[in-house]
């Protein structure tokens, strides 16, 4: 199904499914970006049998192309179950790899790790991470964080994913935020701010994050903290931890922080407490770089 007889040179359309929301792009025959558009309509707001109608909402927006997916859309919440690749995994591993879902519509799959005694998975991230190597946005050689809900450390070597390791830090301080003892001190803009530094300096040196926390609620109540600074503060102290799970890599490498500009500039100010290069780049950049690759090799 599908395959050599699909025309992606003439136009496609590449989405970008995830848990809560869903990013679709028209890329014409040039392979120029023509159109796109953001919702919501993540695929666990999808009822069941519900996918052949989303996609038609799709089409319907941007044009009757072939589509390229990729997410949790393929993930056992999504539409179709599709297997990982295992690392070590390239662009080619990827496009080997897609699973076709209708006559005109294929899934990317996601990545997993084994090893270490421990196991990973990713969907979505992987298309952004090769998608920037594949552009030289990223070296063949690096360490890549890819902040989000869940944030990926990414270790590529030759333009593979060779291992990665998720961190729940985006969870974590939403859950935080919403559910804990300090839920009314974490409702403040996140800034990169003194609080911010030296909370992300102390944790990136030192591990006892449990008990840092609970710290932010009493520097508050003793008056040693302003409350406007406490969310600031508490995300320093969860990214400055990530930052140091991170940095375990064995690898000088300049880091490479790829995704949103509000979540890659905290990651990139934590990094610089840990005397670490980094460079910026844009998630949506990296992924039309990414999937255009696969278009071209399937």
């Amino acid at each position: 199904m599908g395959g050599k007889s699909m025309r992606w040179a003439d136009g496609f359309i590449g989405v970008d499914w995830g848990t809560t929301n869903r990013r679709a792009y028209l890329i014409d025959s040039a392979g120029k970006q023509a159109g796109e558009f953001e919702d919501g309509k993540g695929i666990l707001s999808v009822p069941a049998g519900g996918f052949r109608a989303a996609i038609a909402e799709i089409r319907d927006k941007l044009g009757d192309k072939p589509l390229l997916l990729a997410g949790m859309i393929g993930s056992n919440r999504g539409w179709i179950d599709v297997p990982y690749v295992p690392c070590p995994a390239s662009i080619d591993d990827l496009a080997k790899n897609v699973v076709w879902a209708g006559e005109r519509e294929a899934i990317v799959p996601g990545v997993s790790y084994l090893g270490d005694g421990r196991a990973d998975i990713m969907r979505g991230e992987e298309v952004q991470v090769l998608g920037g190597a594949e552009a030289g946005l990223v070296d063949a050689d690096a360490l890549v964080s890819h902040p989000g809900t869940h944030n990926k450390w990414v270790v590529l070597h030759q333009k593979h994913i060779q291992s990665f390791r998720t961190v729940m830090t985006g969870e974590l301080f939403s859950l935080l935020k919403e559910h804990s003892i300090l839920s009314d001190l974490l409702q403040q803009p996140v800034e990169v701010n003194d609080a911010f530094r030296d909370a992300a300096r102390h944790t990136v040196f030192n591990e006892a994050l449990p008990a840092e926390l609970f710290s932010v609620r009493a520097s508050v109540v003793l008056g040693k903290m302003k409350k406007e600074d406490a969310a600031s503060f508490a995300s320093g102290l969860l990214i400055g931890t990530d930052v140091r799970i991170g940095l375990t890599v064995p690898t000088g490498a300049r880091v490479a922080i790829m995704g949103r500009p509000e979540l890659t500039r905290l990651y990139s100010a934590a990094l610089g407490q840990a005397n670490r290069e980094s460079v910026q780049l844009d998630g949506e950049e990296c992924f039309l770089a990414g999937i255009r690759e696969i278009a071209k090799r399937i």
